[in-house]
């Protein structure tokens, strides 16, 4: 900068020639010159600018046209705020300091914030006038933005910790003194004045309990303590709560330990589901045995007295359901382990809900079993059957194959019906499925819609009350049926397919929703003539439902990252844990309650990359026979069935297809997780 000043031609400013510049000038600039930090000389009123290399550096791209010329016309961003305190101390002699002031100057071609602190001196002239300031800086941006940064992560810090489920609390000192405490803590300890207080002070009720003790083991020693599930009873509870606590010694930057961090979870409704599944397991084997002999001697009193309405249940089906909650219940605990884990905490509510809400419906399973009796739960809604018929007709088309035709005939001005929409749907399905079955050499199918009126006469034949009806019958051209199969098609478990292809539910189920709905059903066959099975149902005189938009299957977009899994399970349970797993694997999932709607997603052109399915399900299907007509249109599709039976029951493995494996309910979250791994990438 010295050069600069000597190479600069002077004579053309106010300042006059160099070499007759006055001595104050002279020595003044020389002090500028050799300064080690930032400095400046402002001369004569004008405000003439001369500064060393730091400062030139502050001024960024305004250097060095700025050196030599008047500060006010150079740099008006900052003669906005200098200029008038260095006319103040030109007009005063007094110097003065200010710190970290706030200044926005332009450099580098941009607006910036910057903060100063520095000082003004007068220099005297030789005239003994004050002929210039001498200014000293420091530029403090950077520091005032570390540490504006530093409180703001402090401030994130404390309210991350605020927010946390987990409890949290800073004890500093060795008496424990509290410096910190989150929400959580207030919740489970209770309100309290908790900071500047220590650990002993506010909870003498704990005394004994060996949490003191702890404490200043971990402070003296400098070793963490951990556990899970410590029994812990504050001076109000009724009965112990279960904690998983953690206390990590807090170290200064010396090493030195200065207090400890607490951390840790209220794990007592967990702990609790726990016990409960424990105690389930421990009398599950007795409660199987008591009500499959209850279920096995109702079965054997209703097959006598040839009554409809079954209340019984096979000893496999029991199982099979119980093993559906074991599942759910003991994935969901691995799952809120899992979570737990990962700290990922908002979810172990949701799957405590999963475990408790089995445990308790395991108690009561011979109720809900009850699928073909009177007492299932209907959500009738007027409904226009023809329409409902020729949305199914082209997944009974699919469903039944190419080879079999299906024709639907609907009724002009049918009337509506008083009806559950899913049900119809299952009914009218199975009743589909029944007729293919029964033409192994291929035919034909004829869905049928009709009103009817029945009066006293007919009414009594159809051993249903006279009135108005509506019919929906299916016919098909197949063998047809003797009147002793007639006389039995309606018993539960009765069937005249092979073993493993037919639950003998199907008719049962159709029968007992006919009933429940008002109506009733009646079958027409004759061996080598075929079958025609109607289902009557009440005249409705309301107003037709409108379509329901979340009725229909949502258009689903092709994955174009990770594979597509389709899981297919009756159990909410054991979906909602399935497509925890598949997220954790970075798989996409689409859900399904029932086969019918598989079926839909399976025979749309979604992107699915492996089916995982229950082998029993509601919907006319059962999870193999959905996989069957899948492989249709999918050939390769790869398959995983998750069954509560025994492995050979349904699905036995000498009889699975290439692609195609089995899993046992309950299963551990590792092995399904590996199953669907290696599946998937052996489809790679």
């Amino acid at each position: 900068m010295g050069r600069r000043v000597r190479d600069t031609d002077w004579s053309a400013t106010p300042l006059g020639d160099f070499a007759l510049w006055p001595q104050s000038l002279r020595s003044s600039l020389s002090l500028v010159l050799n300064a080690k930090g930032i400095a400046a000389l402002y001369w004569g009123p004008e405000q003439w600018l001369l500064y060393n290399d730091a400062y030139g550096a502050a001024l960024g791209d305004r250097h060095p046209a700025a050196f030599g010329r008047p500060m006010p016309e150079v740099l008006t961003d900052i003669a906005l705020v200098l200029g008038p305190q260095v006319a103040e101390v030109l007009r005063t002699g007094e110097g003065f300091a200010i710190e970290n002031l706030s200044m926005t100057m332009h450099r580098h071609g941009r607006d910036e914030e910057t903060v100063w602190t520095y000082s003004f001196s007068p220099v005297q002239g030789e005239e003994g006038t004050f002929a210039g300031v001498l200014l000293l800086a420091t530029e403090m941006t950077s520091r005032k933005k570390a540490e504006t940064a530093l409180r703001t992560s402090e401030a994130r810090q404390r309210h991350l910790l605020h927010q946390m489920p987990g409890f949290v609390a800073v004890l500093t000192g060795p008496t424990h003194v509290y410096e910190y405490v989150n929400e959580a803590y207030v919740t489970i300890a209770g309100e309290r004045s908790y900071l500047g207080h220590s650990v002993r002070d506010l909870f003498p009720d704990i005394v004994g309990q060996g949490f003191f003790e702890l404490l200043d083991g971990v402070y003296a020693t400098g070793e963490p303590f951990s556990a899970r599930a410590i029994p812990i009873r504050f001076g109000d509870d009724d009965e112990d709560r279960y904690i998983d606590l953690l206390y990590q010694p807090i170290r200064d930057d010396k090493g030195k330990i200065t207090g400890i961090f607490v951390g840790g979870y209220d794990v007592t409704v967990q702990n609790r589901a726990t016990t409960a599944l424990r105690e389930l397991n421990e009398t599950l084997e007795e409660r199987v045995a008591e009500r499959s002999a209850v279920l096995s001697e109702t079965e054997e009193r209703l097959r006598q007295s040839q009554k409809m309405e079954a209340v019984g249940q096979l000893t496999g089906g029991l199982a099979h359901d119980f093993n559906n909650l074991l599942a759910g219940i003991s994935g969901s605990l691995e799952m809120m382990q899992n979570r737990m884990q990962q700290g990922r905490f908002n979810d172990v509510e949701r799957y405590m809900a999963v475990a408790q809400g089995a445990s308790r419906r395991a108690a009561s399973l011979t109720h809900r079993l009850l699928a073909f009796s009177r007492r299932q739960t209907l959500d009738p809604k007027p409904t226009d059957v023809n329409r409902l018929v020729s949305g199914m007709q082209e997944m009974i088309q699919r469903t039944v194959g190419p080879g079999i035709p299906v024709e639907v005939v609907g009724a002009s001005d049918l009337w509506p019906a008083l009806v559950d929409p899913p049900q119809l749907e299952n009914a009218l399905l199975n009743l589909a499925i029944n007729a293919r079955d029964a033409m192994p050499d291929g035919g034909r199918i004829t869905v049928e819609t009709a009103n009817k009126w029945l009066d006293e006469r007919a009414a009594r034949q159809q051993d249903m009350p006279e009135g108005q009806y509506l019919a929906l019958s299916v016919t098909d051209t197949g063998t047809g049926m003797p009147p002793e199969i007639i006389a039995r098609v309606f018993e539960p478990f009765f069937t005249t397919k092979p073993m493993g292809e037919g639950t003998g539910l199907g008719l049962s189920m159709i029968y007992g929703f006919a009933q429940q709905s008002g109506g009733q059903v009646r079958i027409y066959s004759e061996v080598g003539q075929g079958s025609t099975i109607c289902i009557y149902l009440p005249r409705h005189y309301g107003e037709v439902a409108a379509d329901d938009p979340t009725d229909k299957l949502a258009v689903l977009s092709r994955s174009e990252q990770g594979e597509t899994v389709l899981v297919v399970d009756d159990e909410p349970s054991v979906r909602m844990l399935v497509t925890d797993i598949l997220e954790g694997l970075g798989c996409l999932s689409i859900e399904a309650g029932d086969s019918a709607v598989g079926l839909k997603v399976l025979q749309s052109d979604v992107r699915i990359d492996l089916l995982v399915t229950d082998v029993g399900l509601p919907g006319g299907m059962n999870g193999r026979q959905m996989a069957d007509a899948a492989r249709v249109a999918r050939p390769n599709l790869k398959v995983l069935f998750m069954t509560g039976y025994a492995e050979n029951a349904l699905v036995g493995n000498e009889h699975l297809a290439p692609g195609m494996a089995v899993l046992t309910k309950p299963f551990p979250i590792e092995t399904m997780a590996a199953r669907i791994r290696s599946m998937i990438e052996a489809k790679r």
